[in-house]
């Protein structure tokens, strides 16, 4: 697909001290940072808890169940974040004493997404005296319905955006809800339950409780590795709470410090621990975690992340190593399936007949992969997608994916709201989303649904854009500043890393690992030469004799046989 490359605004970044490198300066400022305090990366300048709407609620039911060495069960969410949300929880209330804590994970197969009556029933022979949601919960109105009829307590912790009804809960913490002051809305489903930690120790402190138990007081940062983890993972914007967050986790990465899940999770993905960023988190631990959900049960990943010993740590990686290669597998024919059936509209330029919001379904496709699919898609179409699986003979799950300037699940909700009985369920962010609906209507979802986007969206809107922070000079282009860059983050979802843009000479390119495009590169009028990268591209649609092309990249350091030299990291390449 053609893409724009359309460079940010130019801001010069004046306003931040004087020893900032000029090129990040002028990154920071196009990422709205204009303040030496917006780069703090330190402990103290979080939010403070007691900014939390329930806060107090949610404490005083903690502090209840620790008092009476209550049996408290955490339930999670089947992805990454859910993981790390109930590793989180977990290891902080063993840490503070908690007498008995367990944990339960729906399998995503036979209970779906959430605290549902029927994984309530699952939790009531755990004997609960307390339930705690972590990363779900806030739709979950009909689950803590059943809960409570059971005589069990619940306190929700979410961070995903409440419906119109409220569960009824003991107590809910969710930024997200309404009357919320606490100004960080972005946290993922870890951090808000690591804040929820934070406030507990807080009270127990003040109730005197670890002296008079001889408990020495836990390091709750110890948990930031985790919080660093399921917040990259789980894509949310990094904001200056977030950024605080991942900056000081990967700390405690690097300097070897972090769980043993962790390390032994970097390492079958080949990652030097001491030289870890944020986009090792998200590309090379999150999907690795996440395939525990995606085709088995993440209670293998949770295990991963709560094991103390090393061994075994080793053998739980492994084993999530052999299934994310496995949904590669299944990604892989899936991919190409989706890729087949849209061939028929990719092409079309009539405006009337090529939908703008994509639904894509095949009879075989695993439920599990189908968010996947579902990004894949729209990283190529540059349009939203739902990739749906078939759940039973009467449901059918989708998976929704969205494009910068679409809120998906508003989306979805003005769907539901215009055609009753339409879905049976929908939930999620602005950027991604999951629902059900009947199979016998996925023709008129499918026609809902584009209608709806058409709403929305304009032609430039379809356009694929990649921003760029502008060109850099041959100068520039040297390993001093890829470090500089590579350690300024963390980047992510909101705080994107540095792009840079240029015309170069190819001097030569070959297909290497069968799948990545490596090349070498030359500024014209210039006697640099730059090696280059581009993922998951092959070179067959260029010409034999193409001499010169424009590229968008980052500026990276690649490190071979000890050797560190700068590389640039192909976004986009197209002829000059």
């Amino acid at each position: 697909m053609t893409k724009i490359i359309r460079r940010q605004c130019t801001v010069d970044g004046s306003e931040l001290p004087n020893d900032i490198n000029p090129v990040l300066k002028r990154v920071y400022a196009g990422r709205g940072v204009h303040s030496s305090r917006e780069l703090e990366r330190s402990f103290q300048h979080l939010h403070s808890y007691d900014l939390f709407r329930g806060i107090d609620a949610a404490v005083g039911l903690l502090w209840e169940a620790l008092q009476g060495q209550r049996h408290i069960l955490v339930v999670a969410d089947f992805d990454a974040d859910g993981a790390t949300s109930c590793a989180t929880a977990v290891r902080a209330l063993r840490m503070v004493g908690a007498g008995k804590v367990s944990f339960l994970v729906p399998n995503r197969f036979e209970y779906g997404y959430g605290l549902t009556p029927e994984i309530v029933e699952v939790a009531a022979s755990y004997q609960p005296d307390l339930l705690i949601t972590v990363d779900n919960g806030i739709s979950s109105v009909a689950g803590v319905a059943s809960a409570r009829e059971r005589g069990i307590k619940v306190l929700v912790t979410d961070h995903h955006l409440p419906g119109d009804v409220l569960p009824a809960a003991e107590a809910i913490v969710n930024p997200n809800q309404s009357a919320d002051a606490f100004p960080g809305k972005h946290l993922a489903g870890v951090g808000v339950i690591f804040y929820v930690m934070l406030a507990l120790r807080a009270k127990l402190r003040e109730e005197g409780w670890f002296r008079q138990r001889s408990l020495e007081e836990p390091n709750l940062a110890q948990l930031l590795d985790l919080v660093a983890l399921g917040t990259v993972a789980d894509v949310v914007p990094l904001d200056h709470c977030n950024r605080i967050l991942v900056a000081q986790g990967l700390l405690r990465i690097q300097r070897g410090r972090c769980c043993r899940g962790i390390a032994a999770l970097l390492n079958v993905a080949g990652r030097n621990t001491n030289q870890v960023v944020a986009s090792d988190l998200g590309f090379a631990i999150g999907p690795r975690l996440n395939a525990a959900g995606r085709l088995e049960d993440m209670t293998l990943g949770i295990e991963c992340l709560l094991t103390d010993d090393l061994d075994e740590a080793d053998t739980l990686a492994q084993r999530l190593d052999r299934l994310n290669r496995e949904r590669r597998e299944i990604e892989h024919q899936m991919k190409n399936q989706a890729l087949a059936h849209i061939e028929t509209f990719a092409e079309d330029k009539d405006e009337r007949t090529a939908p703008i919001g994509v639904c894509l379904f095949h009879e075989e496709w695993h439920q599990g992969v189908v968010g996947i699919v579902a990004s894949r898609i729209k990283e190529r179409l540059h349009r939203p997608v739902i990739a749906f699986a078939r759940t039973s003979e009467s449901e059918l799950k989708g998976s929704a994916r969205s494009v910068a300037g679409l809120h998906i699940r508003d989306v979805l909700d003005a769907v539901a709201s215009k055609y009753p009985g339409l879905l049976t369920k929908f939930g999620g962010h602005a950027m991604a989303a999951g629902l059900s609906l009947p199979s016998d209507r996925l023709a008129p979802f499918k026609k809902a649904f584009d209608e709806e986007v058409r709403l929305h969206l304009s032609e430039d809107d379809l356009r694929g854009v990649v921003y760029s922070d502008g060109e850099l000079t041959a100068e520039q282009l040297n390993l001093e500043l890829a470090e500089i860059l590579r350690e300024a983050g963390p980047w992510g979802q909101g705080f994107p890393e540095p792009v840079f843009d240029g015309v170069f000479d190819v001097l030569s390119r070959r297909i290497v690992g069968e799948k990545h495009l490596k090349l070498s590169l030359k500024v014209p009028h210039a006697s640099k030469v730059l090696d280059a990268i581009a993922f998951n591209t092959t070179d067959e649609q260029w010409p034999a004799d193409l001499k010169r092309v424009e590229v968008a990249y980052k500026l990276d350091v690649n490190e071979y046989r000890g050797q560190r030299n700068p590389q640039l990291v192909v976004e986009y390449i197209a002829p000059a």
